[in-house]
């Protein structure tokens, strides 16, 4: 069996939220879709170790914000890297309120839904919901999909760097400086030297400060390990040690918790 087939299923990219009593709530899923339309009926699958999976079973409703290409990627990191329970991820965020719960502006369409069913299925919850609000912000821009927030976000040099460099310009210079993310494993790769990057500057990934970067050693032996989501089969490549990361660390995919990962080589 090639489990590697699942990759060609078709994955988005979506801020969940819900609330916490009065506390807005949120985090990143790529799993979501709609089942029937009459009446419209919406699945998401969220980690059980996600505070708004919680969340959404107390409150009974919860709210897709769908991302488009344009949405800013830290939106992705700032809601999938860190908890609900002990963080305002709606800080310095740009929502408003429908049917008692927040919608990101920055996408390009919300759908908000009642909870009319769920489904426990190993490390996730199932829940159907009934569509009760829709509507769309941008229609003109495509919506993200994890493979563009693979391949075109988090492979390329930061969105937010003063230049953007062509691959020949990087091509055979081995001694430039790379620095690595410690929570999201992002790495900067650029002529501007990491230090000179302004003190504000932030992961474009995760949104964690320049001080949770560590230089990369490039003359590292390429026999670095490797490990790999069971579940989705994201590999994390890394000069942190994986035994190293954070206890609450996640798949940036999936988000399924540390201990689903398998060293590989």
């Amino acid at each position: 069996m090639d489990t590697f087939a699942l990759t060609k299923l078709s994955y988005g990219m979506y801020i969940l939220t819900s609330m916490d009593k009065d506390k807005p709530v949120g985090c990143t899923i790529n799993t979501s879709t709609q089942i029937t339309s009459t009446p419209t009926t919406i699945m998401i699958s969220v980690n059980r170790n996600n505070y708004t999976n919680e969340c959404i079973k107390k409150y009974g409703k919860f709210a897709l914000s769908i991302l488009s290409e344009k949405s800013d990627s830290t939106l992705i990191g700032g809601f999938g890297f860190r908890s609900s329970r002990d963080n305002n991820k709606f800080e310095n965020v740009n929502y408003e309120m429908k049917e008692g719960l927040p919608i990101i502006k920055a996408a390009n369409a919300y759908l908000i839904c009642k909870v009319i069913d769920s489904l426990e299925v190993h490390t996730h919850t199932i829940f159907i919901g009934e569509l009760i609000d829709a509507n769309i912000f941008d229609n003109e821009t495509d919506s993200m999909t994890y493979s563009y927030y693979h391949k075109v976000i988090k492979g390329t040099t930061p969105p937010n760097a003063a230049n953007a460099y062509k691959k020949e310009d990087t091509e055979g210079n081995f001694n430039r400086a790379v620095y690595k993310c410690k929570t999201c494993g992002f790495e900067y790769k650029g002529d501007i030297p990491f230090e000179d990057l302004p003190d504000d500057w932030v992961c474009p990934i995760c949104g964690e400060p320049k001080s949770n970067f560590v230089k990369v050693d490039t003359n590292k032996s390429l026999s670095s390990s490797v490990y790999k989501c069971r579940t989705c089969d994201h590999k994390y490549e890394g000069d942190i040690p994986f035994e190293d990361l954070p206890s609450n660390w996640v798949c940036p995919v999936c988000g399924e918790p540390k201990s689903n990962f398998v060293k590989i080589s």
